[in-house]
């Protein structure tokens, strides 16, 4: 049941924001080369690749995981992003451009896992009235 992960709005907004970070993060001090620019990049490549990851799952358990922990890094980024303003390392008008994008792609990876929960209690719900199951 491997999901087309590229079809999947989510890792979309998710992909096109990680690269807006790792373009935002190319001008950061060479001192924090193992500091806050690894981190960011870190946490925000991770959002996309446990949605691929997640995608892969052949059981929805599985893949409500990774998208759990997709939606973890999401909100681990948008701090970066905010304390990334704070100390000047990213220009307030381009820290609002990615919190906007993060937040897009938060509120749209919720909707997914929301949309992935609900059927698989339909699905249960479903099953539970069969006889024998």
């Amino acid at each position: 049941m491997a999901r087309d992960y590229r079809k999947i709005r989510a890792w979309q907004l998710a992909d096109e924001l990680a690269f807006g970070v790792y373009k935002a993060t190319e001008s950061f001090s060479r001192a924090e080369a193992y500091g806050l620019t690894s981190q960011i990049r870190r946490a925000a490549v991770s959002v996309p690749a446990n949605i691929v990851e997640g995608a892969t799952r052949n059981h929805t358990k599985e893949y409500l995981q990774f998208l759990y922990q997709a939606a973890g890094s999401l909100a681990e980024l948008g701090y970066h992003l905010e304390f990334s303003r704070r100390i000047g390392y990213v220009p307030d008008e381009e820290a609002h451009r990615l919190l906007r994008q993060q937040d897009v792609a938060a509120r749209t990876l919720r909707a997914l896992i929301a949309y992935i929960e609900r059927a698989g209690s339909q699905s249960s719900k479903v099953h539970s009235r069969l006889p024998g199951v």
